[in-house]
């Protein structure tokens, strides 16, 4: 798992990046426990790992492999 940007995840689900934004705001403060701030436009591979599991976002097979 990468890093990854939110415009980036947002594409892979299909939706706006405004959208993608307003879904994070529900998880927060999960977010935040994994020291990911509101304002982050790159986010770690956990956090992505975590929106992933959550959103049901399917990441290309070359983001997902373990370096």
């Amino acid at each position: 798992m990468k890093a990854m940007s939110k415009k980036k995840l947002a594409k892979l689900a299909g939706v706006s990046p405004r959208t993608f934004t307003r879904w994070l705001v529900t998880r927060r403060l999960e977010l935040e426990a994994m020291g990911v701030k509101y304002t982050s436009h790159l986010l770690p591979p956990k956090a992505v790992k975590y929106i992933c599991d959550e959103f049901c976002i399917i990441l290309p097979e070359n983001n997902s492999a373990k370096k």
